[in-house]
């Protein structure tokens, strides 16, 4: 059964109320009215509006909404994805349902780290390298003056404190080197946590993507000779549909069909020429009915 519903165009416009409200001579814009039903920005963007638009007071919709809360001339539906909508509608629930809420829950756990930045450390340890093998030569050669300079027995006072100095440097560029080699094994060890998270999500949207479209053939599968009862009795329909496959009819013709078999809990935004008066699209949706 519908229910009664109220409309507000705005603060200087007139309300109005019932289980058919007739808008068709208030020039207002469908899909201004469409997101009032739905309680949105019909900019898309959620910003107040000024001045405020349209208020229609009523349940918020289900989910089938979205796909045939608004029928009208030129519209477009993917009919399986309606019409699975229109069966959780009504309550209707899959095998694939208990699975599907958990890979939704891991993929909405799941962070996926930005990868980072694997140049930057891998050419700071390269520099570190060169210069600890740079002052390590340095090293042996001043040894090696050192040594001959002893056994010549020349002073080699100036040249010890040259090695020192040469030796302290030594140790600074390697614990530099050490201190690049943990940056580099840290961004790499990130580097793998992201690529197995970003798998991870693959993994998963892949399953989610497959469960889904398990779970909408089921449903479709269930209420499929409903529709395709609906679809013969569209008002201002194809004459014939008995040969065409019933998921290929496209426009407003499959929205009304879907739209037979759906439960609404709003009203439904008819601004098509269907049907002889609102009694009839209420009759026909099972749904209070804003003509536009």
């Amino acid at each position: 059964m519908s229910e009664r519903v109220r409309f507000t165009p705005g603060p200087d416009g007139e309300s109005a109320s019932g289980r058919v409200v007739d808008l068709r001579d208030r020039g207002l814009d469908r899909d201004r009215v469409a997101a009032a039903v739905r309680r949105e920005s019909p900019t898309g963007d959620g910003e107040a509006e000024e001045p405020p638009g349209p208020v229609v007071d009523c349940p918020r919709p289900r989910p089938v909404h979205d796909h045939v809360g608004l029928l009208g001339p030129s519209m477009c539906v993917r009919v399986r994805t309606a019409l699975a909508a229109a069966a959780r509608s009504r309550g209707g629930e899959t095998p694939q349902d208990e699975a599907l809420a958990d890979v939704r829950e891991e993929l909405a756990e799941l962070t996926v780290p930005e990868p980072p930045d694997l140049d930057a450390p891998r050419e700071r340890l390269a520099g570190t390298d060169d210069a600890v093998d740079r002052i390590r030569e340095r090293v042996a050669a001043l040894r090696g003056r050192i040594q001959a300079g002893r056994e010549a027995g020349r002073d080699v006072n100036d040249l010890e404190a040259e090695l020192a100095e040469a030796t302290r440097e030594l140790s600074e560029r390697e614990t530099e080197r050490a201190a690049a080699r943990e940056a580099v094994e840290r961004a790499e060890r990130l580097a793998r946590e992201s690529r197995d998270a970003r798998e991870r999500r693959r993994r998963l949207e892949d399953r989610k993507a497959n469960l889904e479209r398990r779970a909408r053939a089921h449903l479709v599968e269930r209420i499929r000779e409903e529709y395709e009862r609906a679809l013969a009795a569209v008002p201002g329909g194809p004459d014939d549909t008995e040969d065409e496959d019933p998921f290929a009819v496209r426009g407003v013709t499959a929205a009304l069909a879907v739209g037979r078999v759906a439960a609404f809990r709003a009203p439904v935004v008819v601004a098509c020429d269907r049907f002889e008066s609102g009694a009839a699209a209420v009759e026909w949706l099972d749904a209070t009915v804003i003509r536009v």
